[in-house]
């Protein structure tokens, strides 16, 4: 008859700890998004609905005179339409390499799959700065591309439309976001079940049918996931431009420093801020639903078959 209460004395003499042992695991990460993540983005927003004097100092008086320059001034517009070109540029190239290298490492090497893997991902432990400043050398007007076009009696002068280009910058950052798309796509083709690939060659389906009908839309939550990587990235990207594009090729970050820096214009530099993460939180909830209506779509083709 005590058997009960004494269990239920049980429970709740042990509950208590392990929910201080619960907050004490989640406090420290949720103080850090909190101190460093959502502070900061509420001080922006409260931030760009603030004035400055002639000296670049915040005036406390709320006003919508950034958010008016913002939207009226052609320059933040067409620097970030600018952008949206560069990184859909950047993303497509860097989808187009990785899925055709991610397949061929997945499906078609049989020995040594994880040291040719780990040799692509190698550069990720390379610095930023020097990758990107050896395209500056490559590129240069005595680097090693002009260096062999004049050796191989191509060019008679250095070529200077390599270096300072837009061209240069989306070479710069494909180098540099490539990896970023390459893993995940990876993955993804490393999930499929072989004996899919082997049912649709069965059934008198060629390689490319298997691959563009069976394959390719397994695959295709990585590529949404790394293609969004490398957009993202892109977006944020502020370094590449200056070395690689010069001041006719800036980016919308280079904006964001300048406002911040040299024109200290705090109030439009965060509506600028603001609009980003607008535009990255929608990308990222719009690439997640995506990727859910493909499991789903998935799954039921799972229970489906299974049915069968």
């Amino acid at each position: 008859m005590d058997t009960a209460p004494a269990a239920k004395a049980t429970v709740h003499t042990q509950t208590p700890p392990k929910r201080r042992a619960l907050l004490f695991l989640v406090l420290p990460p949720a103080l850090w998004l909190l101190c460093f993540l959502v502070l900061p983005y509420l001080g922006l927003f409260f931030q760009s609905f603030l004035g400055s004097d002639d000296l670049g100092n915040v005036v406390l008086e709320p006003t919508l005179d950034p958010w008016k320059a913002f939207f009226t001034k052609t320059l933040y517009r067409s620097t970030l339409l600018y952008t949206f070109k560069i990184a859909l540029t950047v993303t497509s190239l860097s989808v187009l390499f990785s899925v055709p290298l991610a397949y061929f490492i997945a499906f078609k090497v049989r020995r040594g799959k994880e040291l040719l893997y780990s040799l692509i991902i190698v550069p990720l432990w390379v610095s930023y700065i020097v990758r990107a400043y050896a395209w500056k050398i490559i590129l240069g007007r005595e680097g090693i591309l002009n260096s062999f076009l004049q050796w191989a009696k191509i060019t008679d002068a250095p070529v200077e439309a390599f270096l300072y280009s837009e061209w240069a910058i989306i070479i710069g950052l494909v180098h540099i976001y490539t990896p970023f798309v390459l893993m995940p796509v990876y993955t993804a083709f490393e999930q499929i079940p072989r004996s899919l690939v082997e049912a649709s060659k069965d059934l008198g389906a060629g390689r490319l049918t298997t691959f563009f009908r069976v394959v390719f839309p397994l695959s295709l939550p990585g590529v949404i996931a790394g293609g969004t990587f490398a957009f993202v990235l892109t977006l944020g990207d502020f370094l590449a431009p200056v070395l690689l594009g010069g001041t006719d090729n800036l980016m919308i970050s280079n904006v964001v420093q300048n406002l911040f820096g040299t024109s200290n214009d705090r109030p439009l530099g965060s509506v600028v801020g603001i609009v980003l993460l607008v535009v990255v939180v929608l990308l990222l909830e719009t690439t997640s639903r995506v990727e859910k209506s493909f499991a789903s779509l998935e799954s039921g083709r799972g229970r489906l078959g299974g049915a069968r």
